[in-house]
């Protein structure tokens, strides 16, 4: 007789296991989840204030974890923050170049993940863990090959609350309140949660807590008075030339002199505009990085047809230009062009590009990707800072990928910019969000330094800032435009220029100090257990 199986003796599903799974894939995914609302947060997306969610449940994922676990949880956050971030940087070559570089960067977000993990048993933690986040975006903005600062939760800012606070200590600073706030934000829920489940209410460390969620918005509020746009030295009318670009991607230079010939016809276009009274007459004109794709200095022809636009116009003009001296390597150089004398200085580009202007470890990368042969030649770093006399106005020329790093604009200023261009040409990265993103640090530069800051682009967006922020005008991507604006000159220095790297220095010794403290902790517990161990051998022997 064959035996019948019940459905009681059926096999069930094991929904224990089912649940211990998805508890254990909690974590891992509120961490990616996370690094996905920082990407957010930034341009052209309007939403600055996802930031502090975004830390705060970061900050769930890492409190109280083992480091092992916590790079691990950080690592995935930093991979759901760049991956989205940097997606422009496949925009030609494909996905492994983006993907390798966005692995690579995602390692410090893991690194501080793991510090801050640490610090999280420290009273107060989120002060700590907020320092150890600058930490390590200090380390990402200098190495490996002179750093990659894109993605400093500051440059998610500039429509936010907490821009003033650039003013006040820069980059670093500003990034620390929004940091400092979503950890704060996550304290005060985890403390009342607490509270609820066991009437128990510490009042010391709920009174930190709320600090650390107050504190950075009060002085966000506190610090609006440094931001200040009116015109200690008078005003100057600048023009911004968008020529646009033959075609889009790594080969937008190809045809012989055509992005020279754009930007040529559209300044003579303002010229006549000019003439004919339907704009005002700049004081001087900015023409964007490469906007020449001749060296003028080798090609007479190119030379001709620049001198030409600058006299039609009839003010000083500096025009981005690729140099190809005959031995050593490119130079990427601002040039200004005077409409009597031609042209009568010049600025090199002093941070230039890994993987973009010169390639490291050239052989080792071509396994990668063979796009790696575009650039044939490297380009070199200028040493020198960039600052032009452009009739009266002194003008500081931070160009394009220069304006992640903090030191880059400073300098410019503390040299006596009046007035900052950031000349820039991202027609390589198509109709990405990449222009905005670098829109977006124009801005917050315009507000650390006080300084209006004017972005001519080859392909757009080009843009006038006003030294609070604001974007005045602004052209459209891929269209010939010209800008001309009045913008306010300033020479005053705001406490971010003045205290330099002061800022971020303490926010350093600050993520050193609660490191420090989580140390001496581990070796004392680790010393009790030995002296424990020891005493409980001598007791055994008796």
């Amino acid at each position: 007789m064959s035996a019948t199986m019940t459905p009681v003796d059926a096999p069930q599903p094991d929904h224990t296991e089912r649940r211990s799974l998805l508890r254990r894939l909690v974590r891992p995914g509120a961490a990616a989840l996370s690094g996905y609302l920082l990407y957010l947060s930034f341009p052209p997306r309007p939403l600055w204030w996802l930031a502090v969610p975004a830390i705060a449940l970061l900050g769930w994922s890492l409190h109280g974890r083992r480091a092992r676990a916590a790079f691990g949880l950080g690592y995935l956050a930093g991979l759901g923050f760049l991956l989205p971030l940097l997606i422009w940087t496949g925009e030609e070559v494909g996905p492994v170049p983006w993907i390798a570089l966005a692995a690579v960067e995602a390692l410090f977000i893991a690194a501080a993940a793991t510090g801050i993990a640490l610090v999280s048993r420290l009273p107060a933690w989120p002060v700590w863990a907020a320092g150890v986040w600058i930490l390590g975006e200090a380390a990402r903005a200098r190495v490996p090959f002179g750093g990659f600062p894109w993605g400093k939760l500051a440059f998610g800012q500039a429509d936010g609350v907490f821009l003033p606070l650039a003013a006040l200590g820069g980059t670093p600073l500003l990034g620390f309140a929004v940091v400092l706030c979503g950890f704060g934000l996550f304290e005060t829920v985890r403390r009342v949660v607490a509270y609820r489940r066991s009437g128990a209410l510490p009042r010391g460390p709920m009174a930190a807590a709320l600090l650390s969620l107050l504190v950075p918005v009060t002085a966000a509020l506190a610090a609006l008075p440094l931001v200040d746009d009116s015109a200690e030295d008078g005003t100057a009318t600048v023009a911004a030339i968008q020529g646009n670009v033959p075609r889009l991607g790594l080969d937008f230079n190809a045809q012989r002199r055509a992005v020279l010939d754009n930007h040529v016809r559209r300044t003579e276009e303002l010229a006549a505009d000019v003439k004919a009274g339907k704009v005002a007459q700049p004081d001087f004109v900015l023409w964007p990085e490469n906007s020449s794709d001749l060296d003028p200095y080798r090609n007479a022809d190119a030379r001709v047809e620049i001198d030409r636009a600058v006299r039609a116009i009839g003010v000083p003009t500096v025009v981005g230009a690729v140099l190809t001296p005959d031995t050593g390597k490119l130079r990427n150089t601002l040039i200004e062009w005077d409409p009597e004398r031609g042209p009568v200085n010049t600025y090199d580009k002093r941070h230039v590009q890994p993987f973009g202007e010169y390639i490291p470890m050239r052989s080792v990368v071509r396994i990668f990707s063979s796009d790696v042969d575009r650039v044939r030649r490297d380009f070199g770093p200028g040493d020198e800072v960039g600052v032009f006399d452009l009739a009266g106005t002194k003008v500081g020329l931070v160009t394009c990928y220069e304006a992640a790093f903090d030191d880059m604009a400073r300098d410019t200023v503390t040299e006596g910019a009046q007035l900052i261009s950031v000349p820039s040409n991202n027609a390589t990265f198509g109709r990405s969000e990449m222009t905005y993103q670098q829109l977006a640090m124009s801005r917050v530069r315009a507000v650390e330094h006080g300084r209006s800051v004017v972005v001519p682009v080859t392909s757009g967006v080009s843009a006038v800032i006003m030294p609070d922020g604001k974007v005045v005008q602004k052209t459209r991507m891929f269209t010939p435009d010209a800008l001309v604006a009045e913008v306010p000159l300033r020479s005053s220095l705001t406490p971010a220029t003045r205290l330099g790297l002061w800022p971020e220095a303490i926010l350093l010794l600050l993520a050193a100090g609660g490191l420090g403290r989580v140390a001496v902790e581990a070796v004392r517990v680790r010393r009790s257990a030995r002296a424990a161990a020891g005493s409980e051998g001598s007791t055994q022997e008796r």
